[in-house]
C-alpha cells in the first residue's frame, strides 16, 4: 500500500528562503501568516494529508461514486467523515475574505496546502478546490447580493460549487454552446440544456451545490459574444437564504473514467432550472475565466502532487527491493543482491522525478506569490508586474507541470518493474489520475496555443521581456561566481535557446499561423524548462550561501539541493535544444499530408 508524508521541510524552504515570505508582512494577509503560524499550518495540514485522506485514496478509487435511481450520487465509504473534517478544519476559508468568514491568508500558503491534499488524495481534493474557483468567480463578478447570499456557505464549506461549461459537441470551442437562459419575471432566467465533465457536480458531501453555468440568453449574439455566466443553486434559496425547494438540475449519469474515481464527474441536465445572472450579460467568459485560471493553476498543483507522492513511494521501494548487484561492485556484500537504488537508470529516474518536483513547487509558490502581491501589493507598478508574470506562467504551469506529473508517475511505477503494474502497490492508480490533468481545464495543447498566440504579444511582449531580462539579469550577477557557473552556464544556453525560438515564432508565424500551431507545445517545454532552471538557479545560490555560512557542518538539506540542481542542469536542461530544433524545422513536414492519407 502506498504511503504519504507531506514534504513540509522543502515547503518552508521555499517559503523562508527563496520568497522571503516573511518579508510582505506589511501586506494585507501576511501579517497574520508568521513564520510560526505558518508552519504550524503545514504541519496540521499535513497530518490530516497522509491520516485522513491518503488511507481513502485507494478506497475511493475502487469503489467509486454510486448514483441512485433518483440521480443523487454517494461519495465512497469515508468521503463524507473526511470532508467534515476539512470542513471544520476551516482548510477552506483559509485564503478568503474576512467579510464572508474566510481568514484572509495568503493564497501562496492555501496552495501549499492544497499540494499536501492534491497528493493524498486527488479526487477527494477536487471538491473544495472546485468550491474554491467558484468563490473566486463570484467574489470578483458577483453583485453584493449574490456575495451575501452565497459566500459565507461556500466559504464554511456547507456548500460546493462547480463550473459548468463542457457539452457534447463543444469544448474548447465555447462559441458553440447551446444551453439557453430564458428570462422569467423577477430578473431571474430559466436554464436549460446539458452539460458534461462536470467533476463534483452531484454528491452528498455538502448541503447545497452552486452550479456556475455558461448559456446564451435568449437573441444574443451566436458565438463567444453573447455568452453569460449564471449561479444555477442545487437548492433554490428560500426567502431566509437557506436551501429551499429543488431546482430543475439533476444528474443523468456519472462518467466511466480512467481514474479520479472518488470524484464524481456528472452528465448534468438543467430543465429550465432557476438561475439568476452574475456580471454583465454576454460577459460570461470574462467572468469563468476568473474560475479557469484559478483551476488551471490548480491543475498544474496536481501535477506536482502526484508527481511527489509517486516519487515517494519509488524511493522506498528502490531501497527495499534487492535486485542484481551494482556495477561498480556489490554495496551490500552480506546479502545475496544490492537494492536496485544502486543502478544508475533507477538513480536516473528517481533524480529525474526529484528535479522536476523541488524546482515545480517552486514555481509554484513563486508564482502563487504573485497573485497574491497582484492583489495586495501597494506599488501599481508591482501589481502590474506581479499580474503580468500570473498570465504568462499560467499556461507553462499547467501545461508543462501535468505533462512532467504523467511522465514522472510512469517513471516511478517503472522503478516497480512488474508490481507497478499491479493495482495493490498503488502506481498504476496514480498514473491513471495523473493523466486527467493534461486533459481539463484546457488540454495542455490549448495552454500551448495561449502561450504562443496570446501571451507573448499580450502588452507589446512587456510579460515574456521582463521574464527574460529577470532570468538574464540572474545569471550575469552570478557569472564570476566559479562554484554556481555550472548552473547559471547551464540556465544561460537555455535562456538563448528560448529567446533565439521566440524571435524564430515572431519571424514565421504571422505569415504562416501552422508555424505557430506546429511550434506551441516544443516553446511551452521550453519555456517550462527555462522558468523551472531559473528556480534551480536562485535555490542553489541560497544553498550555497547557506553552506558557506553554517559553521556546525549542518547542511546535509542544502547539500541535496545544489545536487540535485547541478543534475537537472547536466541532464535536463539540455532539451531545451531539442525543443529549439523542432520549433526552428516549422510546419511543413507536419502539415504536408493530406488528411484522408492518415
Amino acid at each position: 500500500m502506498p504511503s504519504y508524508q507531506a514534504p513540509i521541510e522543502d515547503t518552508l524552504f521555499v517559503l523562508n528562503d527563496l520568497l522571503g515570505f516573511d518579508r510582505h508582512n506589511n501586506l494585507p494577509g501576511f501579517a497574520d501568516a508568521s513564520p510560526d503560524v505558518v508552519e504550524a499550518i503545514l504541519g496540521e495540514a499535513g497530518r490530516i494529508a497522509s491520516e485522513v485522506l491518503q488511507p481513502l485514496n485507494r478506497v475511493g478509487d475502487r469503489e467509486g461514486c454510486h448514483r441512485a435511481a433518483d440521480g443523487s450520487v454517494t461519495t465512497p465509504t469515508g468521503f463524507k467523515d473526511a470532508y467534515r473534517t476539512f470542513r471544520e478544519g476551516g482548510w477552506g476559508s483559509l485564503p478568503f475574505d474576512p467579510a464572508y468568514g474566510g481568514q484572509g491568508l495568503p493564497h501562496t500558503l492555501s496552495t501549499a496546502v492544497s499540494e499536501f491534499m492534491s497528493s493524498a488524495n486527488m479526487a477527494f481534493a477536487m471538491y473544495p478546490g472546485l468550491t474554491a474557483g467558484a468563490i473566486a468567480a463570484i467574489s470578483a463578478h458577483g453583485s453584493d447580493a449574490q456575495k451575501q447570499a452565497y459566500l459565507p456557505n461556500m466559504i464554511e464549506g456547507s456548500w460546493t460549487g462547480t463550473m459548468n461549461l463542457t457539452e457534447p459537441h463543444c469544448g474548447t470551442d465555447l462559441g458553440l454552446l447551446r444551453s439557453k437562459a430564458v428570462p422569467q419575471p423577477g430578473g431571474s432566467y430559466a436554464i436549460s440544456g446539458q452539460k458534461i465533465f462536470i467533476s463534483a457536480g452531484e454528491h452528498d458531501l455538502s448541503d447545497n451545490i452552486v452550479h456556475l453555468v455558461l448559456a446564451r440568453i435568449e437573441g444574443a449574439p451566436e458565438g463567444v459574444k453573447g455568452i453569460s455566466l449564471f449561479i444555477v443553486p442545487k437548492f433554490v434559496l428560500d426567502a431566509d437564504g437557506k436551501p429551499g425547494a429543488r431546482n430543475a438540475v439533476s444528474c443523468g449519469a456519472l462518467e466511466e473514467k480512467m481514474g479520479i474515481h472518488g470524484n464524481s464527474t456528472c452528465v448534468m441536465n438543467y430543465d429550465a432550472a432557476t438561475g439568476c445572472l452574475i456580471g454583465e450579460a454576454n460577459k460570461g467568459l470574462r467572468a469563468m475565466f476568473t474560475m479557469m485560471n484559478e483551476a488551471r493553476l490548480g491543475v498544474g498543483v496536481q501535477g506536482l502532487a502526484i508527481s511527489e507522492v509517486a516519487y515517494q513511494n519509488a524511493v522506498t521501494y528502490a531501497r527495499e527491493r534487492i535486485q542484481g548487484r551494482s556495477l561498480a561492485g556489490a554495496k551490500a556484500p552480506d546479502k545475496k543482491a544490492d537494492p536496485i537504488i544502486v543502478h544508475p537508470d533507477i538513480r536516473r529516474m528517481l533524480m529525474t522525478i526529484r528535479a522536476i518536483n523541488e524546482a515545480g513547487r517552486a514555481l509554484i509558490l513563486w508564482t502563487a506569490l504573485k497573485g497574491d502581491l497582484s492583489h495586495r501589493a501597494e506599488a501599481e507598478s508591482e501589481r502590474q508586474a506581479a499580474d503580468d508574470w500570473m498570465g504568462l506562467m499560467t499556461p507553462v504551469i499547467k501545461g508543462v507541470l501535468t505533462d512532467k506529473g504523467f511522465d514522472n508517475a510512469v517513471m516511478a511505477q517503472q522503478v516497480y518493474g512488474g508490481h507497478g503494474y499491479i493495482g495493490e502497490w498503488g502506481m498504476e492508480q496514480f498514473v491513471r489520475d495523473a493523466r486527467i490533468a493534461q486533459i481539463y481545464e484546457g488540454a495542455n495543447g490549448i495552454q500551448a496555443l495561449d502561450l504562443v498566440g496570446r501571451k507573448l504579444g499580450l502588452n507589446g511582449g512587456r510579460a515574456v521581456q521582463a521574464f527574460f531580462a529577470e532570468v538574464g539579469q540572474f545569471c550575469e550577477e552570478n557569472r564570476g561566481d566559479e562554484k554556481m557557473a555550472p548552473l547559471t552556464k547551464g540556465l544561460k544556453k537555455g535562456l538563448n535557446d528560448l529567446q533565439q525560438a521566440t524571435m524564430w515564432l515572431m519571424q514565421n508565424a504571422m505569415a504562416k499561423p501552422d508555424n505557430a500551431g506546429a511550434a506551441s507545445t516544443d516553446y511551452m517545454h521550453l519555456f517550462g524548462l527555462v522558468a523551472l532552471g531559473y528556480m534551480w538557479g536562485r535555490m542553489a545560490k541560497i544553498a550555497q550561501d547557506k553552506i558557506a555560512a553554517c559553521a556546525d557542518g549542518q547542511t546535509e538539506f542544502m547539500e541535496k539541493k545544489l545536487v540535485t540542481a547541478r543534475f537537472y542542469m547536466d541532464r535536463i536542461m539540455p532539451e531545451s535544444a531539442a525543443h529549439l530544433a523542432r520549433i526552428s524545422a516549422g510546419a511543413d513536414s507536419m502539415m504536408a499530408m493530406e488528411a484522408d492519407a492518415f
